[in-house]
Order: C-alpha cells, then sequence, then structure tokens
C-alpha cells in the first residue's frame, strides 16, 4: 500500500498557513500523515496549530532555512511517498488521489509532479513558456530554471536515499539543486490537470529576498558535475549551462565591483575546464533528452 506524509516547512506564516492546511485536510484521499516544520517562527504559528490543527504533527527548530525544514520533515516522515506543501500554496481537492490513481496503474515511477495555476498580487496569470511543465527525461529542462514545483511534487522516499536531500548550504533554488540530482536519475510522471494553486507576489519570498540568484544555480551546477552519474550528453549540457549562467552573473558582479566574486568564479570555470567569456551569450537552446524520452505522460 502507498502511504503518503505530507511535509510543510513554515515560518512567521500564520496567516497562509491556514490556507495550505485546509487544503490538504479537505484532500479527497487523505494522507497518512500530516508535518509542519515551524523553522523558528516568532508570530502565533504555535498557537495556531495546537488550537486549530491538533492532528498535525509540529516540528520545531530554530531557523536554519527552507532545506533544513524540509529536510528535517523528510527523517520524521514514515511515509512511503513524500508530498511537499509550501505553507504559502494550496492544493486542489483530487491532488493525492490523482497521482496516487497515476502510480497504482504505473507503479515504476519514482517521481510525479502536475500542471498548477499561478496566482500573483490576487489575479490569475499564465506562465511563460520557459516555465512549461513536463514528463519522462527532463534533465535538460531542468537546467536553465527550476520546472518543478515543490508543492507539485510527490517523491519515494528511496530516492532521498540514493540522491540525498535538500542541500542546507543553498538558502535559495535548493529546489532547482535537487531537481537536477534526481532528474538525472529518474524520469518523471507528469499530470496534465492543474492539481495546485501557487500564490505569489508576497514580500517573505526567497526570490525577493535574495540578490543575484544564478548565483545559488551555479553552486548547483558546480555540485552536479562534480557528484552527479551523468552520461555524457548530461555532462555536455551541465556544462554550457554553467558556462552560460557563470558569464551572465560575472557581468553582473563586475558592474558592481564584486571582484572577489569574478576571480571565485573564473576560478570555478577553470576547475570544470571552461573558459571565462567577456559577455554574456544569447541563451542556449536546449539539447535534446539525453536518454529515450518516449515515456508517454499519463493521461487521467
Amino acid at each position: 500500500m502507498n502511504t503518503v506524509s505530507v511535509i510543510i516547512p513554515t515560518r512567521d506564516r500564520a496567516a497562509m498557513l491556514p490556507r495550505a492546511l485546509d487544503s490538504v485536510l479537505a484532500q479527497t484521499r487523505a494522507p497518512e500523515e500530516v508535518i509542519v516544520v515551524d523553522d523558528g517562527s516568532r508570530d502565533d504559528t504555535a498557537a495556531l496549530l495546537a488550537r486549530r490543527y491538533p492532528g498535525v504533527t509540529c516540528l520545531r527548530q530554530p531557523h536554519r532555512g527552507v532545506s533544513a525544514a524540509r529536510n528535517a520533515g523528510i527523517g520524521h516522515a514514515r511515509g512511503t511517498w513524500l508530498a511537499f506543501l509550501d505553507s504559502d500554496d494550496a492544493w486542489l481537492p483530487h491532488k493525492l488521489e490523482r497521482q496516487l490513481e497515476l502510480l497504482a496503474r504505473e507503479p515504476h515511477w519514482r517521481i510525479v509532479h502536475c500542471e498548477e495555476i499561478w496566482i500573483r498580487h490576487g489575479r490569475r496569470v499564465n506562465p511563460m513558456k520557459k516555465h512549461a511543465k513536463a514528463g519522462g527525461w527532463i534533465f535538460e529542462r531542468c537546467l536553465p530554471l527550476c520546472v518543478i514545483s515543490p508543492s507539485a511534487v510527490m517523491i519515494h522516499r528511496e530516492v532521498f536515499a540514493a540522491v540525498g536531500c535538500f542541500d542546507e548550504n543553498l538558502p535559495a533554488c535548493e529546489d532547482y539543486d535537487l531537481w537536477l540530482r534526481i532528474c538525472c536519475r529518474h524520469p518523471v510522471a507528469f499530470i496534465e490537470e492543474p492539481l495546485i494553486v501557487k500564490y505569489g507576489g508576497h514580500a517573505d519570498q526567497l526570490s525577493r529576498r535574495h540578490w543575484g540568484m544564478d548565483r545559488f544555480r551555479i553552486q548547483a551546477l558546480d555540485r552536479l558535475l562534480r557528484e552527479a552519474p551523468l552520461s555524457a550528453p548530461q555532462r555536455a549540457a551541465a556544462r554550457a549551462m554553467l558556462q552560460e549562467k557563470t558569464a551572465i552573473y560575472l557581468q553582473g558582479a563586475a558592474r558592481r565591483g564584486r571582484h572577489e566574486e569574478v576571480a571565485r568564479c573564473t576560478a570555478l570555470l577553470r576547475r570544470h575546464g571552461l573558459a571565462p567569456t567577456d559577455t554574456a551569450a544569447t541563451p542556449p537552446s536546449i539539447p535534446g533528452p539525453s536518454r529515450d524520452s518516449s515515456h508517454r505522460r499519463p493521461a487521467l
């Protein structure tokens, strides 16, 4: 039997957290376990959970960041499948049911995600083409930017045993890093039905708190090239993306007089046998899948 543990990291979001938790408790297929990891909240999150959600497991820790919070949830979870939900997002009622139906039909999958609805500043918006979701061997699609939402994904626990958990040294882009490590090894099941709602535009989003987000993607690509079992085409695609992102980042660092960053990134490129470039290149076209991409998208 497939059992599901839901992991919700949160910090100072007592006003938003009920929307996320209520969407989990309204699932047509209830999870076996719901874990909220309170990452050092200073608001009334603890009182809210005790008062309104006594059946939810609450783990509290000093503020260590979203990666450490998710990892704490992974370590505590008992389910076969781990489903993540950011505390500012919400699931639609059939999210878990649809994903588990797919896995019952096609049990070889080890990661499944779904289409999503985006709300920004209270209005529905259409994602850009570069954010388009897909299934199969999507490693190359994961290289430019994050194309899997944590709130949309469900992952078999054995995947974390093989690839590791979220990188706690990354204050942002920690999901980008994990998807690269997973997707170079596993194909991804994709449900084309929107099953989550992603809310954006609020001030405490990580993308608003950190400048130069590509510096974290550069760190992730560096680790990937050093540690992951990449095929030759995957390695070539990752090297090309590392050079592209570093070239763009170096331009910005040089303009801002961040000479230590320029030296560090230049040295990183040379360690991978890549030459620094003086100007940012046109974004490269993404190479074709490095493995058989004929895995059909599951039709519901």
